[in-house]
């Protein structure tokens, strides 16, 4: 790893989704060892920048308490993830922006270094083997246009959208501990906190 210090950024937490899987509760909300899902994820992203973003569509009051600022979609059916991120590009103040999923608390300091570290003017997500992950990311500002372009064309995923901009790798591997999202009843219940 290089000695070069981490670009400053904006963090991104992406908790604008419906919670199919939990019933329709709100995932960021949810309680995982005693806490909200976005509370672990605000205690490790906030050493890392003066500028946390979370998108959410819904209990912005509560959200209010994890972020610096907050920001919905602007269709109101749930549109998946690439209209947070489009969301939370359009505001954030520094130029390049980490992106990850309210619902991962397990992701530690090492994969946002890495992540950082890569930071440059294309994308940098995590990939595992030939599956790109594109809910863990870091977003130069400048691809926003290139974002809003395909929305407006009708584009609705990130990974599709993301992967026409020669993303750089940050590799994982398989079943990396860091990168499970925590999204059904069941995963919530039986994740330990260590693996």
């Amino acid at each position: 790893m290089s000695d070069k210090p981490l670009p400053p950024c904006s963090v991104l937490l992406l908790s604008g989704g419906r919670g199919q899987r939990l019933g329709g509760l709100d995932k960021g909300l949810v309680e995982w060892q005693g806490r909200p899902l976005i509370a672990w994820l605000h205690e490790r992203v906030r050493p890392f920048t003066d500028d946390l973003i979370i998108s959410c569509n819904r209990n912005a009051d509560r959200y209010a308490t994890w972020a610096d600022q907050l920001v919905q979609d602007d269709s109101p059916d749930y549109p998946g993830p690439l209209a947070g991120i489009r969301a939370g590009l359009a505001v954030a103040r520094h130029e390049q922006v980490l992106v990850l999923p309210c619902d991962a608390p397990k992701v530690d300091d090492a994969l946002i270094n890495d992540l950082l570290a890569a930071a440059c003017d294309h994308p940098v997500m995590v990939r595992q083997g030939n599956f790109w992950e594109p809910l863990f990311c870091v977003l130069p500002r400048a691809v926003l246009p290139v974002l809003e372009a395909g929305w407006q064309a009708g584009e609705r995923s990130p990974q599709r959208i993301l992967r026409q901009l020669n993303p750089v790798a940050v590799d994982c591997s398989e079943g990396d501990p860091r990168l499970a999202n925590f999204n059904t009843p069941d995963l919530l219940a039986h994740s330990p906190l260590k693996d």
